[in-house]
């Protein structure tokens, strides 16, 4: 493998929970006809040579993986246990017909109990015909390996609740997160990208807000920083970026970004 390498990271969702549009709501936000308002469940895909994988698989995932047009999927790393990272995970019923093989996914021994309870039919003794197949690999915070490639697991809490956050190379993706310790921002120095979580303008328990990602960002000095997990609270698209520092942009479904993933 060479000393480096070129990946490709691409935004399947940048919405919070509800998502953008939210179900009968009027606000300007969710009438907006601007696409970059329009937002699916936050994930993300990352492709590098020989490797395609995705974080978090919510309630939108078989439309994000039409949408982007996703061929073949390698694995799905998921950050925690709630809904909208995980809801989705039924739909990798077509990668285990596609590579007749259970399908890799990388999660904490929580997030795995998580799993067993709302994908129980998956983990029975005797499964009915054609229901999902996983293939399960611990993590914890720290260095892993995803086939050739070394990658970081950063933990960070969102409240009381532990959050994997990944490092690919020279690019940081961070989400649902409310306070990192000391410890795990020093493995987030020193990066090209940095995305990270900001739910909206307003104090809120277990999300950063605007003034917090842009704090956290000014304390860590990577070269370029994305916002993701993004409220229809926050405004709309155009509006919010006008607010923003040069080096940071609201990211947006579709949005792509290339990054070093030096090894």
């Amino acid at each position: 493998m060479s000393a480096q390498t070129t990946g490709k990271l691409t935004f399947l969702g940048s919405g919070t929970s509800q998502g953008v549009p939210v179900i009968g709501c009027q606000c300007p936000t969710c009438q907006s006809t601007d696409p970059k308002d329009q937002r699916l469940r936050v994930s993300v895909l990352v492709e590098v040579p020989d490797l395609t994988f995705a974080i978090d698989a919510g309630p939108d995932f078989r439309q994000q993986m039409l949408r982007a047009k996703v061929q073949n999927l390698d694995a799905i790393l998921l950050t925690h246990e709630h809904k909208d990272h995980i809801a989705g995970l039924d739909d990798i019923r077509a990668f285990n017909h596609q590579n007749k093989a259970a399908f890799p996914i990388y999660c904490t021994p929580k997030v795995e109990l998580a799993l067993r309870r709302e994908y129980y039919y998956a983990f029975e003794e005797n499964p009915y015909p054609g229901v999902p197949k996983f293939e399960i690999t611990h993590l914890e915070k720290g260095l892993f390996q995803l086939r050739n490639y070394p990658l970081e697991a950063i933990e960070v809490w969102h409240h009381k609740m532990q959050v994997l956050g990944f490092r690919i190379g020279k690019l940081a993706y961070i989400t649902d997160a409310k306070t990192i310790s000391a410890s795990e921002k020093e493995k987030l120095k020193n990066l090209d990208v940095f995305i990270i979580n900001a739910l909206h303008e307003y104090s809120h328990p277990s999300h950063f807000n605007l003034e917090e990602a842009l704090e956290l960002i000014a304390e860590l000095k990577p070269k370029r920083s994305y916002l993701t997990h993004i409220s229809h609270l926050f405004g709309l698209h155009e509006q919010v970026c006008e607010k923003l520092p040069p080096h940071v942009s609201l990211a947006f479904d579709g949005l792509e970004l290339a990054f070093d993933f030096s090894v």
